[in-house]
């Protein structure tokens, strides 16, 4: 029998996730490989690769079946999806954003909408905060950029998206989800990534000594972003977040399709 072709996103906070499968006892298993997290998606949607580890907006777009327990979560403040701005929010008309996950793009256009009233126009663009906002009223980094970034020594509004939502919504924020065609989330294959999680939150010393000298980040920043910000398992209150951002995101691209006959069947 073949191996599952197994897609994982390249970012840190997926290390632990796919810990077991790049160095632990699920490494000879699967067949692995790294993207960003909408190639993932891509991948996933094309049978380039039976599971991915999928931004949820695309799971639910795509109509696929989840590993149940697992993913990349946040119970409050996320640190790696930021929101920086040159205006108050509630002036924010345009927005620069890296594409690379469009649950995160979603996120920052429902917050904007349902917090200050505002709905930007989206233009993507590579994640150089000063580039984006030269360009545009805000931008959104998300992951390693994200993290590179102290937004406290910027002297400009900015919001961490997780920590956003948690206070609005007293719910987790679920971004993304090892998915796929139902027929390939086999019960071995979802033990596979499940051990390989706790294989990662096992590791997770080495994992962040590891990530801060091979990412040159600072270790206290990996420390933190990886035992605090990140939730690796997930339970009821993460569904709950899910099902939530999930209805939210589907209002959103209805109003858009609603006041743009322009837009045709394309989705941000």
């Amino acid at each position: 029998m073949r191996k599952p072709k197994v897609c994982a996103v390249s970012f840190l906070n997926t290390v632990p996730l796919a810990y077991g499968m790049v160095r632990g006892p699920q490494r000879d298993l699967v067949e692995l490989t790294f993207a960003v997290p909408n190639v993932c998606a891509e991948r996933v949607g094309d049978g380039t690769a039976d599971v991915g580890l999928v931004p949820v907006i695309e799971m639910d777009r795509q109509g696929l079946t989840s590993v149940p327990g697992i993913g990349i979560a946040s119970r409050g403040a996320v640190r790696s999806i930021l929101l920086i701005s040159r205006v108050p929010f509630r002036r924010v008309r345009t927005l620069a954003a890296d594409m690379n996950s469009r649950t995160s793009v979603m996120l920052a256009r429902i917050i904007l909408s349902r917090c200050y009233g505002v709905e930007p126009e989206v233009t993507p663009m590579p994640p150089d905060l000063g580039s984006m906002l030269a360009r545009a009223d805000a931008a959104l980094l998300i992951g390693d950029a994200a993290l590179a970034v102290d937004p406290e020594t910027l002297g400009l509004p900015w919001l961490d998206l997780g920590e956003k939502w948690f206070d609005t919504t007293g719910l987790p924020f679920v971004f993304a989800m090892w998915a796929g065609p139902r027929a390939q989330i086999t019960p071995e294959l979802g033990r596979i990534l499940r051990d390989s999680c706790s294989c990662g939150l096992q590791a997770l010393d080495r994992i962040i000594e590891e990530a801060a000298v091979g990412r040159s980040m600072p270790r206290q920043v990996v420390d933190r972003y990886l035992r605090h910000h990140i939730v690796f398992q997930h339970g009821e209150a993460e569904r709950a977040g899910l099902d939530l951002y999930l209805r939210y995101a589907r209002e959103m691209d209805e109003l858009v399709l609603a006041e743009d006959p322009l837009h045709g069947d394309s989705k941000s």
